[in-house]
């Protein structure tokens, strides 16, 4: 009876050792999307009341939990029953990534007009701005959906021949700690103009360090957006590279001379400006068929 008792904790402990193998393996894997996740989120939740942000935050954060318990289960049902389905989703939500990177590296050089309400504007009454926060957090939640779906999928995509067991414990903590991490750090982030203006009210020397701190944390706040937009646009056209080229055989032999991290975003960056070709071309040649018509 106690040799059976032990076997089963060997069994528990082996286990757990596999799990966590994989899923620092996943947690890498998933690191690119996850750059992104983080802009996104912080350009989403930034530009809100200073006393609304942490309920946005965590109304967005609710959605964002909400999303995985969708998701999870579709994905895992996927793996169990027609695991050819998560490849072939993996490279479906390759090529978003690669045209989202291409269409965001078109906006750097090519900006368009953006006419989005803001939620501090004067002459605002309460219920318009939390009617125009409304629709931001909705925003921000769908958001959210896509970018949780890719991280499900590329999580589960480096421990889809493993049993299911581990697929399930390996890619839920991945998705949890996705959703605590990300939020947690954007909740820090957007919260730096507001510590920055408390350490200036604050300091009394005019240019005590208190007061330099404070300056130093409100002026910081755009470019830290700014940074992390740049490194996530980087991060995606890395991860959709890296898809294709472990998932495609045509692109895995492609210029095997090249230095993998050099092949990846190569490959992401070519088949994202053709996404970004077709879609365009796709809008324009059906905007010519509406006035035709």
């Amino acid at each position: 009876m106690a040799s059976g008792f032990f076997a089963i904790l060997d069994d528990i402990a082996a286990l757990m050792d596999d799990v966590a193998m994989m899923s620092k393996v996943a947690a890498k894997k998933t690191a690119g999307i996850l750059g992104d996740d983080l802009a996104v989120n912080a350009e989403k939740a930034s530009g809100f009341a200073s006393s609304r942000e942490i309920p946005v935050l965590l109304a967005i954060t609710k959605g964002s939990f909400l999303n995985k318990l969708i998701i999870l289960p579709i994905a895992f049902l996927l793996s169990a029953f027609l695991p050819v389905a998560v490849t072939v989703v993996l490279i479906l939500g390759g090529l978003y990534l690669a045209y989202e990177g291409a269409e965001k590296i078109q906006e750097f050089f090519f900006p368009h007009t953006h006419s989005e309400d803001s939620v501090v504007d004067e002459g605002l009454t309460e219920s318009e701005i939390l009617a125009i926060e409304k629709v931001r957090v909705k925003s921000a939640i769908v958001t959210d959906f896509i970018l949780s779906l890719e991280i499900v999928i590329i999580a589960l995509g480096t421990v889809v021949k493993e049993p299911i067991g581990t697929q399930i414990i390996v890619v839920s903590i991945i998705a949890i700690l996705a959703t605590i991490g990300v939020y947690g750090i954007v909740m820090l982030i957007v919260r730096m103009d507001e510590a920055g203006y408390n350490l200036i009210k604050r300091s009394k020397k005019e240019k005590g360090f208190l007061k330099i701190l404070g300056t130093f944390l409100v002026q910081a706040l755009p470019k830290v957006i700014k940074s992390l937009s740049v490194i996530g646009t980087i991060a995606l056209i890395l991860v959709s590279g890296g898809i294709f080229v472990h998932n495609v055989d045509f692109f895995h032999h492609f210029l095997p001379q090249l230095p993998s991290f050099i092949l990846e975003f190569v490959v992401g960056l070519v088949v994202g400006f053709v996404c970004l070709v077709t879609v365009m071309a796709s809008k324009k040649l059906w905007r010519l068929l509406k006035m035709a018509s």
